[in-house]
């Protein structure tokens, strides 16, 4: 029985679970999620750096080259017909293809990617040291990135190849925007930043409806999308922290997918029947963080001793089962240059010991930042048994995903449960954030985890980040990011522990949703309802 009008649709979500005796069906032509998306700070694609707002971008924006639906493993022309790299000149030519428009029915132009691009320069968010290790600035970019009609024309620095060069590119800050829209919602110089926070000016299958923080994304079917209008004309992801909450909503057919159910809720669903329930590997590693600012985490000691402490094989036998697996390394296991070594493993004797001859004073009382959902919250409670036993004593303080990330960027942490995914698909995304820091200053905002934890990582570190990502040989630029990984596994305050994996449940009509290694892979305009 249909309960929402499709008009009514949006808000009607919002609303309550009704009693079970009450079952309720999605329209036909909308799909309807319960995901936690609470970690959203924006969605502007020059500013989100979230996970959720990542998902987002990739339904409402093209770019360039990017990754698709069709196969997520392979880079591919986007709004670029074609492109022809040089170099030795560090140029990339991109023809732009034919008969695109965006969403608002402008045709796209050489224009709109060099708006987009300086647009993502100028503001420098979040996700902007993307763009800028190209060797753009707000000085040059207008003289690096150049074009007309439809041609673009790429220019960069620095001892890299043109294949790192367009991975770059295919990142979310590499997001087309309609210039002719977002110029006339500028205000005061912003580049349309705070309209963009509200409204979607891209080329992608969806535009967006309707955004209501921690409440509700709703999208709406670009019918003149290149590739062919999706078969679903909406998607409404409703925000759901409560795994029970999302299995209710699924079982009750108010919903057609659940994503951040716990292993129990998998397995009861497995039992009932009638569901389709798929796994999808994700590239998030999941650490612990220990900012450098806190005195009582600096010891070394201390470090060494937490990676000890943590109950790998307990969390993932039990509550964590099915949705991640131990990883130690900060570069994801599937990927080519990834450390599988897992050299730690639950040894409270050890860490004690470690602790007592580093002289290691005790007991150490900190706070643990962490997001009020499941999986996390039970993590939390976990490593805060493990470590109290060697005398670390964690207060944990819950917050959302948005509150928890905007404290780490701030550095106003102590020690923080997190997780971290590569903002795109080259070993250098994660090896410079977790192996490189050449200025650690307050006002030198950097979006790596060295930066946010205020540690300065030794000079070899930083040193082989720089000398793989100039190595041309695939198979010594490997051999780099192996090493470098082994020398951030042993010493560094971050202490990574997990990879995860996706476990989404869907209703058996549901068909065709597409699910990469991280949220920028994530595609809904192939999904029909059968």
């Amino acid at each position: 029985m249909k309960l929402f009008s499709l008009a009514g649709l949006a808000g009607a979500l919002l609303i309550s679970v009704a009693p079970a005796a009450v079952l309720a069906a999605t329209p036909a032509d909308t799909l309807v999620i319960a995901q936690n998306i609470d970690d959203i700070v924006s969605i502007d694609p020059a500013e989100a750096y979230e996970f959720s707002s990542g998902e987002y971008v990739t339904q409402t924006y093209d770019r360039l080259v990017q990754y698709d639906a069709d196969d997520v493993q392979k880079l591919a022309g986007g709004l670029a017909a074609s492109w022809v790299a040089d170099d030795a000149a560090k140029t990339i030519t991109f023809t732009l293809r034919d008969g695109v428009k965006f969403a608002s029915g402008n045709p796209l132009t050489a224009a709109d990617v060099i708006y987009s691009f300086k647009r993502v320069v100028a503001l420098n968010k979040a996700p902007a040291f993307i763009l800028t290790q190209l060797g753009w600035n707000k000085d040059n970019v207008e003289q690096m990135v150049t074009g007309s009609g439809n041609t673009v024309t790429i220019k960069y620095t620095g001892n890299f190849a043109s294949g790192f060069v367009l991975n770059v590119l295919a990142a979310r800050p590499g997001s087309v925007v309609d210039s002719v829209v977002v110029k006339a919602n500028e205000a005061n110089g912003d580049f349309g930043n705070a309209y963009l926070k509200g409204k979607s000016a891209g080329s992608g299958p969806f535009t967006l409806r309707a955004y209501r923080k921690g409440e509700i994304l709703s999208l709406a079917a670009n019918p003149t999308y290149f590739k062919g209008a999706p078969p679903m004309k909406n998607v409404v992801i409703r925000h759901v922290a409560e795994a029970a909450t999302q299995q209710l909503l699924l079982e009750t057919g108010d919903v057609d997918m659940a994503k951040n159910l716990t292993p129990d809720q998998i397995n009861g669903l497995q039992t009932k029947g009638g569901f389709k329930l798929e796994n999808y590997p994700q590239a998030a590693v999941h650490f612990i963080s220990f900012n450098q600012k806190t005195p009582e985490l600096t010891n070394p000691a201390v470090w060494e001793a937490a990676r000890y402490l943590v109950n790998y094989e307990g969390m993932t036998s039990s509550f964590l089962k099915g949705q991640m697996r131990t990883h130690q390394a900060f570069w994801p296991s599937g990927f080519p240059g990834a450390l599988e070594d897992k050299p730690y493993s639950y040894n409270p004797a050890k860490a004690k010991q470690i602790l007592a001859d580093a002289k290691v004073p005790l007991p150490i009382k900190v706070t643990l930042e962490v997001i009020n959902s499941a999986p996390f919250t039970d993590m939390a409670q976990s490593i805060q048994a493990s470590f109290a036993d060697a005398g670390i004593q964690f207060e944990i303080v819950p917050g959302t995903g948005a509150q928890v990330i905007t404290k780490y960027r701030a550095r106003t942490h102590k020690a923080a449960l997190l997780f971290w995914g590569p903002d795109f698909m080259d070993p250098h995304s994660n090896a410079k954030a977790f192996a490189y820091n050449e200025d650690n200053s307050d006002d030198k905002y950097q979006s790596t985890t060295t930066w946010r934890n205020s540690w300065m990582p030794p000079k070899e570190l930083s040193e082989g980040t720089k000398a793989a990502l100039a190595e041309a040989d695939p198979a010594k630029r490997n051999a780099i990011y192996l090493d470098l990984q082994k020398k951030v596994q042993a010493v560094s305050p971050i202490v990574v522990m997990f990879q995860a994996t996706s476990r989404v449940a869907m209703a058996p009509a549901v068909s065709g949703y597409v699910n990469g290694a991280t949220s920028d892979f994530v595609f809904y305009r192939l999904v029909k309802k059968n």
